[in-house]
């Protein structure tokens, strides 16, 4: 599966799973654009283990919810590279609180950052994928946006709405040779998991057939999958990275 002469752009790149995601693209042959927005620290940390592999890489700053700064982010890095032609949206936060107390604000941040972040930064990528006439887009959505989740309505209703703008790109852009699709991870290995309580820890394997966290390599494998030609035939379908928690 390689991705040899290929640029990927992966937003919220820096950590975590955006940052397996980014080194997974790179041992596969890309080019990986790194996207942070306030770690440039840890989006340097990823640039450098990519290199000490072998691999390229460079970072971008931008606010994928910002939408002018996304746009020109994106113009500049394709009239740079040349074209785009992976866009892994994984830029994602969280503003977690009861529905009853939520306040406005929080749910704004998290619908523009996850959902309508998603929409800009692919609008601008496509533009480069369509004049090629080839070019993967990858959403990672969430479990949370199939089952729900208290205390989580704005981060529910981001990676919920993250399906219909799957599978309404892939309409869109299938006569063009490009196909979008998403990956749903479950509850994964990351710095924010790991700071949970041990009993909290406990009660989520409990819920989860296979009785284990996924690790972000899970998650990086099935986005290595789907933008490989491996996967040349499949558009508008989500991969559920889950250990069974969602079926």
């Amino acid at each position: 599966m390689s991705l040899k002469g290929k640029n990927a752009l992966v937003t919220g790149g820096s950590r975590g799973i955006g940052r397996t995601i980014c080194v997974r693209l790179a041992q596969m042959g890309a080019h990986v654009l790194i996207n942070y927005v306030s770690n440039p620290d840890a989006a340097e940390e990823t640039r450098k283990i990519i290199i000490a592999a072998g691999g390229s890489a460079d970072i971008t700053p931008f606010n994928v919810a910002d939408a002018d700064m996304a746009q020109d982010t994106v113009k500049a890095l394709i009239k740079k590279a040349g074209s785009i032609d992976i866009l892994v949206n994984n830029a994602g936060i969280t503003r977690d609180g009861l529905m009853a107390r939520m306040k406005e604000a929080d749910w704004d941040m998290v619908l523009d950052t996850n959902l309508k972040g998603s929409f800009i930064s692919s609008k601008a990528a496509a533009r480069s994928m369509m004049k090629k006439r080839w070019g993967r887009i990858v959403n990672i959505s969430s479990v949370i946006g199939f089952s729900g989740n208290a205390g989580q309505v704005n981060y529910a209703s981001a990676k919920a709405g993250m399906q219909g703008l799957t599978k309404s790109m892939a309409r869109e852009f299938a006569s063009r040779n490009i196909t979008v699709n998403a990956v749903a991870p479950g509850y994964i290995v990351t710095d924010m998991t790991r700071d949970l309580p041990e009993e909290i820890q406990e009660k989520i394997r409990a819920e989860i057939p296979l009785a284990s966290l996924g690790q972000p390599e899970d998650v990086a494998g099935a986005v290595a999958f789907l933008v490989s030609d491996d996967a040349s035939y499949v558009t508008g379908n989500t991969i559920h990275v889950n250990g069974g928690m969602y079926m």
